[in-house]
């Protein structure tokens, strides 16, 4: 079920599309989840870097999400090695994973595929504190400030300076301003990353039509948690979306099931699997990248120590490394 079982499946894919495909997984198991991340780009350059141009790469995508730049990042550095580019999405493609996919000439999705909206929430050090850990900052959400500021003008009916001056204060007395400014600047942010990303096309769309796409995932219809279905992506959102045959479809999805089992997806990382071993260390992968051409995976090393509170056992999980290892991916450092 391991990497010979992926390439055959990546071969089976590739020869059915006629392309070259690279994988690219974060994993959201809780305690050990990775994300989209500007660390991904100098490995998923390895693989590219094998051949000097390809006729068409797909991008087998699943995340939920990470950095907003890394995506701009990286539909640049493909498309340095391609002129046409596709990302293949068998299901969850979040926040940063959709910006990836804007990029893209075309979106080809499983019955399971899920895009999402692009609002970014923020964290810096003048966000609020987490009342559970005053060590955290809660995220404060883009969308959310923005829908706040929304319904005092919509449904609350404050429309004069001195009752919108109010309002503000009222919030800015909650979030910190600076907190606040990091928001907008965040929000024109990701606005201006998803037009500039839509614009790479080989045939971009009409400003009218991005300007359309880009309120879509933004502010205009979605909250930030809600799901985007493939039709929903096509007919009400206008995305280059290609719905995968059926054949396509089984390929995809057995793919996905194969990154799945191995990093465990929907099985929190429990710290009682370490402590009952002679050696309390682990490692635990989080990430691959694929291709033909090889296979790095992100792993976490850590070691786990039992601190013993009278009757109750509590552990501290301490990360001791963690990063991409190369495995066989020819001119890389092993």
């Amino acid at each position: 079920m391991g990497f010979p079982r992926r390439l055959n499946l990546i071969n089976c894919i590739a020869s059915r599309r006629n392309s070259t495909v690279i994988t690219y997984i974060t994993g959201d198991r809780e305690n050990v989840s990775t994300r989209i991340a500007p660390d991904a780009l100098p490995v998923i350059y390895r693989h590219l870097r094998q051949r000097s141009f390809y006729e068409r790469i797909d991008l087998f995508l699943y995340t939920r999400g990470g950095d907003v730049l890394t995506p701009w990042r990286l539909v640049h550095l493909i498309r340095e090695f391609t002129n046409h580019f596709s990302v293949l999405i068998p299901y969850r493609a979040y926040s940063a994973g959709t910006l990836v996919c804007l990029g893209a000439d075309e979106v080809v999705m499983g019955k399971m595929g899920e895009l999402g909206p692009i609002d970014p929430s923020v964290v810096n050090a003048f966000n609020p504190q987490d009342p559970s850990n005053p060590g955290a900052r809660i995220p404060v959400n883009v969308e959310d400030v923005y829908s706040y500021l929304n319904l005092v003008r919509d449904e609350a009916g404050l429309r004069s300076e001195p009752e919108l001056a109010r309002a503000f204060t009222l919030l800015a007395t909650k979030i910190h301003p600076l907190a606040l400014g990091n928001v907008h600047r965040n929000h024109l942010l990701v606005r201006s990353l998803a037009r500039r990303l839509l614009q790479t096309h080989k045939s971009p769309f009409p400003s009218e039509k991005i300007q359309g796409i880009v309120d879509s995932l933004t502010e205009k219809l979605y909250a930030h948690n809600h799901m985007i279905s493939r039709k929903e992506a096509a007919q009400e959102i206008g995305l280059p979306i290609v719905f995968a045959d059926e054949q396509l479809e089984e390929d995809l999805w057995a793919l996905f099931e194969n990154y799945d089992q191995n990093l465990q997806l929907g099985i929190p990382f429990n710290p009682d699997e370490v402590v009952t071993q002679l050696c309390p260390t682990f490692e635990v992968p989080g990430g691959y990248i694929e291709s033909v051409h090889g296979q790095h995976v992100f792993v976490f090393q850590g070691e786990v120590e039992r601190n013993e509170l009278g009757d109750k056992g509590q552990y501290n999980v301490n990360i001791l490394n963690q990063g991409w290892r190369s495995q066989t991916v020819k001119g890389c450092t092993k």
